[in-house]
């Protein structure tokens, strides 16, 4: 059965996040798989690389009411849910965690030396995790709220498409409206019609998708018209017509506006297999 990752926090804001990750579970029939931390840093290990998180104080508070909170938070709820016990540590106070998940929580920052708790910064740790993972990350909002529709932004990148993907199945598996937004000039939008041919979405896009909100207009001013209730799916790169990083200023601008939860797709999301078996099955109808 597919699964998400959560790193639990016993806290009021890891409350939220958890609250987070048992609704896009239970929506989406995913068991839900998690890490109750013991120890104040662990290892993920990915294909090529593996990723120190170093966490901050806050996921060690009371460890002892950390499992009745989290068996409080998931009764009563359709889904299962697995509490991982860490049996490989590659030193004696370094464990490891798996990634053979389809999706993780993470929020927006894990641990930054930084006293800062805004929206608008990602913290590095969630970005190596992004940039390295092969499945997408869920970035809640500090507070939980239920989505009642899927927003994908659509630049034309190579990574957009992935979204697209993955926006399409959400929308699918959940029963819930599907919008595309696209800031591009409006000649160009002929060249994004056949990224669309190209990568066999033109018929999702006219019978699937509730509106293709395209517009020649600063990307600020269309984040006003993003559903505030929405779960928003980007890619975390652009290499096509939008050529920059969603890292850089796109993706804090995102941050810092919506308060909506983010599902991001990283540069290495398209090798998973998840994605590839999802893919062929969209396609298929």
């Amino acid at each position: 059965m597919p699964s998400l990752l959560h790193i639990f926090r016993n806290t009021p804001f890891g409350r939220e996040t958890l609250l987070n990750s048992l609704y896009f579970c239970e929506t989406l029939g995913l068991d839900l798989k998690v890490y109750i931390p013991r120890m104040p840093k662990f290892l993920m290990y990915f294909e090529y690389e593996a990723v120190q998180v170093d966490l901050d104080g806050s996921y060690l508070t009371d460890p002892d009411t950390a499992v009745e909170h989290l068996n409080g938070l998931a009764k009563g709820r359709n889904l299962v849910v697995d509490l991982l016990e860490t049996k490989e540590f590659t030193a004696s106070t370094l464990p490891d965690v798996p990634t053979n998940v389809e999706f993780m929580t993470s929020p927006r920052i894990i641990a930054d030396k930084s006293t800062s708790i805004a929206l608008g910064i990602i913290g590095s740790k969630v970005r190596t995790i992004l940039k390295t993972a092969r499945f997408p990350v869920l970035i809640p909002p500090p507070v939980y709220k239920p989505w009642q529709s899927v927003a994908v932004f659509f630049g034309g990148s190579v990574n957009a498409v992935k979204s697209f993907y993955l926006g399409l199945r959400i929308a699918r598996d959940s029963g819930l409206p599907l919008d595309v937004f696209t800031v591009a000039k409006d000649d160009e939008r002929e060249k994004y019609e056949e990224i669309l041919a190209k990568n066999e979405l033109s018929d999702a896009m006219a019978r699937e998708v509730r509106i293709w909100d395209y517009r020649d207009v600063d990307f600020a001013k269309l984040l006003y018209d993003v559903p505030h209730d929405a779960l928003v799916v980007l890619g975390a790169y652009g290499h096509g017509l939008i050529k920059e990083m969603l890292f850089g200023s796109k993706m804090e601008l995102v941050q810092s506006v919506l308060p909506n939860p983010l599902l991001v797709a990283g540069p290495n999301f398209k090798t998973h297999p998840w994605y590839q078996t999802e893919t062929a099955r969209l396609l298929d109808g």
